[in-house]
């Protein structure tokens, strides 16, 4: 062996030693500000729990080979106390900290570094504790529960009770909450921030902060500005809503030919001026294979109401859907000599089977799929953006979208209507800016299923022309974007962390409230402690 190869070897031999001596002295300062209850809730890389919270925590699993996904630690905390030393121990040893809540941020930074940064997942599975007040029509929620979990402990507790929060059962109530909250009770309700009457917060210096200790900056921005820039969000005092006790969920389908395009045409010009009662959203995607293949337009809605109250309203705008009310007390007619095979189908059920029904599920399945919390064995694999419009678009686009999608397998979009209770609310009331003027959100999409860095470039270049070619049928500019559906190619801190340059992406989330935030930021954690790829930064005025 040559010297320098000697020499090579021996300072690697050191310098694994001396991280893992800094690891061990990080643990005993853990130790030594803890429970020994804390031993059993710290995860390692050798240990089988490190490997399955992992995985469970990628709910986007294009990460999970890679090594930048692999935190030094997993540390999963089962009393809100636990996490004081976690954080003033990570500062003090200069680790960085990636809190997850459910695991849905669509660039997986809830439990990756996108550089070769040495962190601590602070896992919030285990904060799972919800206090309803049935009386004061609240509840109490730790962030570890997710909406399925909350929905769940609800519809227990009363059939005309609800929480406007977003479709999918094993999204986190920290991340969806401290990003806005978009679902299909926002039209009449608004957002899930909105309806956030207090909260607790461990701060940078480990203190834990309600409502009135925090401050009306720091409550401001921690609904819908990210709360992981801010501290760790505990738990949520969240305000419950009443609901009839049926609502009517439907879906009418079509392929995306001639007069489905007037039907969306229309659909932009008065989806977001509905009663707020109704919520009627667009999914498109492909449906079927080789020659058969199509692409599908779902006209898909939520009805706080009887069935024979919103059938002639829908029979008045789109009397092409030929929905009538005996279409939701019986099983659809499926016909498969032309695709899509059901038409049209409606239902008329209490509030929870409906959130069974937005989830694809059954109405009729068990609810308890909603608290399931179990892995799933075949792999997804995506990547998402998205666009707040203000005026409709040109019908031109609709055939755009129909070429890109048949060239590619599995994608989609999703058009969400804003207007009702969202137009009321002031764009500076929350972070959260897209409020009247914005008719309705899309959300772009595609997934895979081989993730082998060939497939996954190939789908991920798609999906970049998909949204460079809606360029021309968006009057605005700059683009906006919908912070739960985070995008890096936005922009990133880059480990510079400057105001300025965090703009670029800031402004598109945040529009004039990214400064505000930034402020905040600097006031509740001025060195940056909490700062990951699209954090806020701290506000500066240099260049």
């Amino acid at each position: 062996m040559g010297r320098l190869q000697l020499f090579s070897c021996l300072l690697v031999s050191f310098l694994l030693l001396i991280e893992t001596n800094a690891q061990q002295e990080f643990l005993q300062c853990i130790y030594s500000h803890s429970s020994d209850n804390i031993k059993k809730h710290i995860h390692f890389p050798n240990s089988p729990t490190y490997s399955s919270l992992l995985e469970y925590a990628q709910k986007n699993p294009r990460w999970l080979n890679s090594s930048y996904a692999h935190p030094i630690l997993i540390i999963a905390p089962k009393n809100e106390s636990e996490i004081q030393p976690i954080i003033l121990c990570s500062q003090k040893f200069g680790l960085q900290i990636r809190v997850k809540s459910g695991g849905h941020d669509y660039e997986g930074l809830s439990f990756r570094s996108v550089t070769n940064t040495q962190f601590v997942i602070l896992d919030l599975i285990n904060l799972d504790d919800i206090k309803i007040d049935k009386n004061e029509e609240t509840a109490w929620i730790q962030t570890g529960v997710t909406l399925g979990q909350l929905y769940y402990e609800i519809a227990k507790k009363s059939e005309i009770l609800a929480f406007p929060g977003g479709l999918y059962p094993s999204v986190g109530s920290g991340g969806i909450i401290s990003g806005g909250g978009i679902g299909t009770l926002m039209r009449k309700f608004g957002l899930s921030a909105d309806n956030v009457i207090d909260a607790r917060v461990m701060d940078v210096n480990g203190r834990i902060l309600d409502k009135k200790s925090m401050g009306e900056d720091m409550f401001w921005a921690i609904r819908g500005g990210g709360g992981s820039s801010f501290g760790v969000i505990l738990a949520w005092k969240i305000k419950l809503v009443r609901i009839p006790p049926k609502v009517t969920a439907f879906t009418v389908r079509r392929k995306l030919e001639g007069n489905t395009i007037n039907l969306l045409q229309r659909w932009q010009n008065v989806s977001h001026k509905f009663p707020k009662d109704l919520f009627m959203r667009v999914l498109i995607q492909n449906m079927g294979f080789g020659n058969e293949k199509i692409v599908q337009v779902s006209f898909q809605g939520l009805f706080l109401g009887r069935a024979s109250e919103v059938t002639p309203l829908l029979n008045q705008t789109f009397p092409e859907f030929g929905l009538v009310s005996k279409d939701c007390f019986q099983d659809p007619t499926m016909n498969c000599s032309e695709l899509p095979c059901i038409k049209k189908e409606c239902f008329e059920v209490p509030w929870i089977r409906a959130t069974l029904y937005f989830a694809s599920k059954r109405t009729n399945d068990s609810i308890d799929f909603l608290v399931n919390n179990m892995v799933s064995q075949t792999k997804n694999y995506q990547k998402a953006t998205s666009d707040f419009v203000k005026t409709p678009m040109q019908e031109e686009v609709w055939g755009m979208i129909k070429g890109m999608f048949l060239e590619e397998e599995r994608p989609m979009i999703i058009l969400d209507p804003l207007g009702g209770k969202l137009d009321e609310i002031s764009e500076f009331e929350l972070p959260f800016p897209h409020r009247k003027g914005n008719l309705f959100n899309i959300q772009y999409m595609v997934n895979w299923g081989d993730n082998s860095e060939s497939i996954a470039s190939k789908k991920i270049k798609w999906l970049r022309e998909l949204n460079e070619k809606m360029k021309p049928f968006l009057s605005h500019c700059p683009r906006t974007a919908y912070l739960n559906y985070r995008d890096l190619d936005f922009g990133t801190n880059d480990g510079v962390y400057s105001y300025s340059k965090a703009k670029v992406w800031g402004a598109k989330y945040f529009n004039e409230n990214f400064e505000r935030l930034a402020k905040v930021k600097s006031k509740v954690d001025p060195g940056n402690f909490f700062r990951f790829e699209q954090s806020i930064p701290p506000f500066s005025v240099s260049t």
